[in-house]
């Protein structure tokens, strides 16, 4: 079982933010302190997690290290650059964690993670080696033609919206990175394309991933509602 194996935690925090009208978002504060360190310090206070890299775009590397290197976070072993792509960003994040059997890669702009989400990750994540969060989409779906026009009314029954954390067995994510030929949208497609199977676990939805201005306000609402 993975109690008796190391585990590292890739926090993801490298991307643009193009839609946050000008706000940093990681550096956002949020229940009294930035969104980057609140999303640092669900994995330190995990029992399950050994290690945790952080992985910032270059610009953001001096102020992350100011500000996470002071608070002595016990986990934190590197603070690194990311990449132009997401996957990039995970594989950076993957060559600077120690060595482990287990790792689980999560958005630095999902601060509200829930603890009991990275037990159930990791149990999940036994069966086949590889899990991602995920919610039941509540929309109904529609697939479109190149004008715009629905073409099709999926049935929301089988569909789940990817969150993370996404697990993953060390050597099966280092194997999809070592054969990826494509851009992936989420690190989890690294190794459906190698054809291992996937397992969902449910997320949260207030595990919510900060992407635009009203998603800050939503989160501050929630993270007031909690108590954080």
């Amino acid at each position: 079982m993975f109690r008796d194996q190391k585990v590292g935690a890739i926090i993801v925090a490298a991307g643009s933010g193009e839609r946050m009208g000008g706000i940093d978002k990681i550096f956002a504060p949020l229940g009294g302190v930035t969104v980057l360190e609140h999303t640092v310090q669900v994995f330190e206070k995990s029992p399950y997690i050994d290690f945790i890299t952080v992985v910032l775009r270059k610009d953001n590397l001096e102020h992350g290290m100011s500000l996470l290197c002071p608070k002595n976070i016990s986990k934190l072993t590197s603070i690194c650059q990311g990449g132009m792509r997401r996957q990039d960003s995970t594989l950076a994040g993957l060559n600077a964690l120690p060595q482990c059997q287990w790792v689980l890669v999560h958005d630095g702009a999902r601060p509200l993670l829930d603890q009991g989400i990275i037990l159930d990750g990791l149990e999940a994540a036994q069966e086949t080696g590889a899990a991602a969060a995920a919610v039941p989409v509540t929309d109904t779906i529609k697939r479109t033609d190149e004008d715009g026009c629905v073409k099709e009314t999926l049935q929301r029954q089988s569909l789940w919206a990817a969150q993370t954390p996404q697990v993953f067995r060390f050597d099966l994510i280092e194997a999809g990175f070592r054969h990826a030929t494509d851009s992936v949208t989420d690190d989890v497609a690294l190794v459906e394309a190698l054809g291992i199977r996937v397992k969902l676990f449910n997320g949260s939805y207030d595990n919510i991933k900060l992407t635009t201005p009203t998603d800050l306000v939503l989160a501050q609402a929630l993270c007031q509602q909690k108590g954080n």
